[in-house]
């Protein structure tokens, strides 16, 4: 049976440019986009933009192993309530997506999801950091990208012939920056409030020495380097002087990272407690300017759901994370003050070019799948404690009045919220 509508009466935006036009799906492929178009149902965008589906390069799904944090249909459905029509499964699970059968388990749970769910693998086994993964086993499969998120490799040499077999798959690396030795028994960012607190802080330095350390490796082995969550003044400039100096290097930054300051930790509240930490209000300042300049290339939320009793544990024993699927897009457009379009640059189209998925994500063009999104940049809200659709709790932004929320979300051409709500 052919299923048909026409999303009517929005502004569409893409890489392309902006227009005013109706878009026609029909059997999960954009088959018109135009003024005055009409199909068998209509999907009212009137006073909205209407967007390529968001993208998310780094979302902490937990299944396997953590199914009591989150699970696959869980964190899709949240992230089809923050507009994402696909995810990037980080391999921090129990076991780690170390290998080609976790590989084969995972994508088959996104097969049900609500939005595309893309895999992650480790770059070590078990993410331990002594030993490269089987990544063309998993490469064969359709992974793109490889990481030991958590955790950075330590072993330079190892990291070294890690980007080196990855150069010869056509992979991209993905890095997250924390020197061991600096970062060890710490628990929040070094610096004037963590010595009034008395609590062990871990300096900026813990990121940037390994943030210099892999700018280099890249320009040694020619190698695709994406960073993970960026989160001081020195690594977003670092990263920016290899991009200017042609490295194929990309990088990424989380919502908590230009909206919350270590300040937020003297409420001593582990909902605050994230990794890497939260930062001072320069480094915030700098992860902004770096959005705002196009140096830093996309939003990635780096949802990291945790049960309510872990969180609830003294701070310095909590384990770090924080939820961001359902909120990355109002955070941005409320803090950033950039024009939509450049932050849909940063949530859509730039991430679907890392993620490798362009074909499938990022335009809104005739003959491509639509997966789209439907924002009403005018709707104020306030974030609430609930979580949402995901299965935990740990909202840093309880309170908080932003301004735009996602009122249609089509993966696939099927609808997965229609006016704010899910769908079943």
């Amino acid at each position: 049976m052919t299923v048909e509508f026409v999303i009517k009466g929005g502004r569409v935006i893409d890489a392309s440019g902006e227009s005013f036009a109706d878009v026609v799906v029909r059997d999960g492929e954009i088959v018109g986009v135009g003024p005055d178009l009409s199909a068998a149902r209509t999907i009212d965008a009137a006073g909205c933009v209407v967007a390529p589906g968001l993208v998310d390069l780094h979302t902490h799904l937990r299944e396997p192993g953590k199914e009591e944090a989150e699970t696959v249909e869980s964190g899709s459905r949240a992230a089809a309530l923050g507009g994402y029509t696909a995810v990037l499964a980080m391999p921090n699970t129990t076991p780690a997506i170390d290998c080609a059968s976790v590989v084969r388990d995972v994508q088959e749970l996104g097969r049900r999801a609500a939005c595309d769910v893309e895999v992650a693998g480790a770059i070590t086994v078990g993410r331990a950091g002594e030993q490269l993964s089987p990544m063309g086993e998993m490469a064969d499969l359709g992974v793109r990208i490889f990481t030991d998120d958590g955790t950075g490799v330590q072993d330079i040499r190892l990291m070294r012939r890690a980007l080196e077999y990855a150069k010869g798959l056509g992979v991209t690396l993905a890095q997250h920056c924390e020197v061991s030795e600096l970062s060890a028994g710490t628990c929040m960012h070094e610096g004037a409030v963590s010595s009034r607190l008395g609590m062990p802080g871990q300096p900026a330095e813990a990121e940037e020495l390994m943030v210099m350390r892999d700018i280099a490796l890249a320009r040694m082995t020619g190698a695709r380097m994406h960073f993970l969550h960026l989160s001081t003044a020195g690594s977003v400039a670092m990263v920016a002087g290899a991009k200017a100096a042609g490295l194929p290097v990309t990088c990424e930054a989380a919502p908590h990272h230009f909206t919350l300051t270590d300040e937020c930790v003297e409420s001593f509240d582990a909902v605050f407690k994230v990794h890497p930490p939260l930062r001072t209000a320069g480094d915030v300042d700098a992860v902004r300017a770096g959005l705002v300049s196009g140096s830093i290339d996309a939003i990635a939320t780096d949802h990291a759901p945790h049960p309510a009793h872990e969180k609830e544990r003294p701070f310095d024993e909590a384990p770090p994370g924080m939820l961001g699927l359902e909120y990355a897009l109002a955070l941005a457009l409320t803090e950033l003050g950039m024009d939509i379009a450049d932050v849909l640059a940063l949530l859509s189209w730039r991430p679907a070019a890392i993620a490798g998925i362009a074909d499938t994500h990022g335009a809104i063009a005739v003959g491509r799948p639509a997966n789209l999104c439907v924002i009403d940049p005018n709707h104020d809200w306030t974030i609430d404690g609930s979580g949402g659709a995901s299965r935990s709790s740990n909202v840093p932004y309880v309170g908080r009045t932003v301004r735009g929320k996602v009122r249609h979300t089509i993966h696939r051409g099927a609808p997965t919220v229609l006016d704010y709500e899910l769908q079943k």
